[in-house]
């Protein structure tokens, strides 16, 4: 998930690609890391697990099942906003205390904390091994070491890209409703800019949701993004053509100008403002759970330029977590097919490992709030047409605040060439 993905709130951290999904959880929740070391057995006996997520890893009902198989383990859910839930992590490696027992890591941080390996447990040792051949390759390699003798984390999920739309406002556009025929509209994202002028001179209203969910899947399919595989910042690479093109929906009056999971934008999914949204498959779970009356209205189509990957976790164990074998035991158990399968029915979040995408299980699901569209098909054949992106130390940091940037220029503050130029030197600012 995770996924995320990865969506700020407010003015500071600005646009879509920095909190994911509301925090929810089950168990017990907290905020964003406060003491949440991991404990030894309590009165009654049990191992409490503490794990740090943010947004829905679909863990929720599934705990409820795992305390019943495991009746000597307490599974503590702490789910928290995404920024704060990795600068928590941080802060408790570095103090050497505070870290939970099982942490998500999302994969634009996954390089900054590969950096601190011995800091968590080798996977390796607790016969992660085993996982190789199951995962996609590039998602196996994103958190092993050069050596390939130091495993700190495994795979949760990818993000593969599509394109989620309202079929009744589509149809008062007299645009085409079947998502076939949709996704035929725009195989580039300038024809997809060019749909959005006529929806909006067709209705007055908005196409896209905000630039910046335009941006963060422009960028996820170009083949460099902030940052090169020496870690060098390349804004006029990637970054650049994706800016170019966001910003032309805010020039083109087709977007809603909203920020994202702020109450505005959730709002705006119930009223029907926008049209278009870009989809992760962790996106799903999201969009019914603010709009839970438009089953039938919301299909998926293909996005445009092709695939592209928008999110994606790990699950880690910190070294100070005194109970390490019992997280593996819950990170196994939560890797299995069937517990796999529940979490992309039931929130969208799509394995990491291949050999689920051919289980009919996963592979014949059809979403039916989202009007029974094949999503198993649409989003393993997304994932299976993934090149991989490579992500920077800093690729979280750098994304917030250029999207912060943008957010400014939706809001009429900057113009889009004043806002590129001081996107480039926030990125700097926050690339040291």
């Amino acid at each position: 998930m995770n996924p995320r993905q990865r969506l700020t709130r407010g003015t500071a951290l600005g646009a879509l690609s920095v909190i994911l999904l509301a925090a929810c959880g089950g168990g017990s929740t907290s905020t964003t890391g406060a003491s949440n070391a991991g404990s030894g057995a309590g009165a009654d006996g049990k191992v409490t697990l503490k794990v740090n997520f943010w947004g829905d890893f679909g863990l929720k009902d599934l705990v409820t099942k795992y305390e019943a198989e495991h009746p000597t383990v307490k599974v503590q859910l702490n789910a928290g906003d995404y920024n704060a839930q990795h600068e928590a992590l941080q802060k408790s490696l570095i103090a050497g205390k505070g870290a939970p027992d099982i942490a998500a890591i999302d994969a634009d941080f996954v390089v900054q904390f590969r950096g601190q390996s011995d800091k968590f447990a080798n996977l390796l040792d607790l016969g992660a091994g085993e996982y190789e051949s199951k995962y996609l390759a590039w998602k196996w390699k994103d958190t092993l070491s050069a050596d390939g003798k130091n495993q700190m984390g495994v795979g949760t999920d990818v993000g593969g890209l599509a394109m989620c739309y309202r079929t009744d406002l589509f149809k008062a556009a007299n645009l085409p409703t079947d998502r076939d025929q949709v996704s035929a509209l725009w195989p580039t994202w300038a024809q997809f800019a060019e749909v959005g002028k006529k929806y909006t001179a067709a209705t007055g209203k908005p196409f896209v949701d905000a630039a910046s969910n335009v941006m963060n899947p422009v960028l996820r399919q170009q083949k460099v993004g902030y940052f090169d595989s020496d870690n060098k910042l390349l804004m006029d690479g990637g970054p650049k053509a994706a800016w170019d093109i966001a910003a032309r929906f805010i020039a083109d009056k087709t977007s809603a100008n909203l920020v994202s999971f702020t109450p505005e934008w959730n709002a705006a999914f119930k009223s029907g403002k926008f049209a278009t949204l870009a989809c992760p498959a962790w996106m799903q779970a999201y969009i019914k759970t603010q709009d839970p009356a438009g089953a039938g209205k919301w299909d998926i189509a293909a996005v445009p330029g092709g695939s592209g990957n928008w999110g994606g976790s790990f699950w880690t164990i910190p070294k100070q977590s005194t109970h390490s074998k019992e997280a593996w035991e819950f990170i196994k158990w939560a890797l299995a097919p069937e517990q796999q399968i529940s979490i992309f029915k039931s929130v969208g979040n799509l394995p990491s490992q291949p050999a689920l995408y051919t289980d009919p299980a996963l592979l014949d699901f059809k979403n039916p709030y989202f009007s029974n569209a094949p999503v198993g098909k649409i989003f393993t054949e997304a994932a299976k047409k993934l090149e991989p992106q490579y992500s920077g130390k800093k690729s979280g940091p750098v994304r917030v605040a250029v999207e912060a940037v943008l957010t400014q220029v939706q809001q009429g503050k900057l113009t889009p060439e004043a806002g590129w130029e001081q996107a480039k030197k926030e990125a700097e600012k926050a690339a040291k």
